[in-house]
């Protein structure tokens, strides 16, 4: 078996939190802290923090860009886990600037494969990867440090 990476740990406990708090729609906190408990690291505990922050805080607008992307389908005909993950990996791509976009868009479609439907991983990747050209175009797509990357190497080979 193939050892799941600290990262794709920390985004699987996001989408547990995300997911608990869509279907309860309250007590955010104490839903993070209870699926968070078992970390130790601070910046595992604040990566996952924030990463839920980002999420939660932006929720109507992250749905707006997902609407956009499919816009022949009704939002609540979107399987939840897939609407969740979207909400993460658009809220990586323009909320992490750390975090290279290949990256970010790998390993939610890893995830989509473990806990979605055997389709959701090529429809996460088609509309993520839309969001991700849209945001290269409107030069909203900021990265930094290990976040350039993708940047760096597309220079290189062009």
């Amino acid at each position: 078996m193939i050892k799941k990476s600290n990262r794709r740990i920390l985004r699987e406990k996001v989408l547990q939190v995300l997911y608990a708090y869509e279907l309860n729609g309250e007590g955010l906190t104490s839903l993070t802290n209870g699926i968070l408990s078992d970390l130790s690291s601070i910046p595992d505990i604040d990566f996952a923090k924030k990463l839920i922050d980002s999420v939660v805080a932006n929720t109507k607008d992250l749905d707006l860009i997902i609407q956009e992307k499919v816009s022949n389908w009704e939002m609540d005909r979107i399987a939840l886990i897939d609407r969740i993950l979207l909400r993460i990996g658009i809220s990586e791509l323009m909320n992490f600037p750390d975090i290279p976009p290949k990256v970010t868009i790998n390993e939610v479609i890893e995830i989509a494969k473990d806990y979605s439907t055997s389709n959701s991983n090529k429809f996460i990747n088609g509309i993520l990867d839309a969001v991700l050209s849209d945001l290269k175009k409107s030069g909203k797509l900021i990265k930094t440090g290990r976040g350039l990357i993708d940047q760096t190497l597309a220079k290189k080979i062009h």
